[in-house]
């Protein structure tokens, strides 16, 4: 006799953002990127399966099961990703979070939201205009500012952290993959009063 294995109905979708492809990997732009490795190493899973323009997989947190997400379009795009993914299962929008880079915090800082502006960052503001709004979580992960204003935000954000900056990225990106689990396991006010300040 066979026995299916049981398989929990997917409730949360988390996506990270990045651009796909050798060329911007470790850029600021790609901190989403690197806090989905770290869920990898977490929770022993590999988002690697095509699927809705994304790389994915499915990863229980507590009781709970979701889908993770690196989309394959380029940033701008994003929304297409996550939209046809939120049809398919049906899940609602504040049960989608994501997690991204901000230049407007200093590196290493980290900052969740439970919705939000898009505040200039391309990705969110294609999720927000295909996916029905704006009220969906986010973890905002701090990459730091450019260092004078006349210096071109595209090339920051498409730059490499050095220094002291990219070892406050590298910590920011594993405390990320722990506030996913949070938000999904204890609800989003005890992880925002948790790693909020971080």
């Amino acid at each position: 006799m066979f026995f299916r294995k049981k398989t929990v109905a997917l409730s949360w979708i988390v996506v990270f953002l990045g651009n796909p492809g050798q060329k911007y990997e470790g850029t600021r732009h790609n901190a989403g990127f690197m806090a989905a490795d770290a869920v990898e190493k977490n929770k022993g899973v590999k988002i690697s399966r095509l699927k809705f323009k994304a790389l994915t997989a499915q990863c229980s947190f507590g009781s709970e099961s979701a889908l993770l997400m690196k989309p394959q379009t380029f940033m701008n795009l994003s929304g297409d990703a996550v939209s046809q993914a939120m049809k398919f299962y049906k899940i609602p929008l504040d049960h989608i979070i994501v997690v991204s880079d901000d230049i407007s915090m200093a590196a290493g800082k980290l900052r969740i939201r439970r919705s939000g502006s898009a505040g200039g960052h391309n990705g969110l503001k294609d999720i927000i205009a295909k996916c029905g709004g704006d009220g969906f979580p986010r973890i905002k992960i701090g990459v730091g500012a450019p260092p004078h204003p006349d210096y071109d935000i595209i090339d920051w954000v498409l730059g490499v952290p050095r220094g002291d900056d990219a070892k406050l990225v590298e910590e920011a990106v594993k405390t990320a993959a722990d506030a996913v689990e949070s938000i999904i396991v204890d609800g989003i006010d005890r992880a925002m009063n948790k790693y909020s300040q971080k």
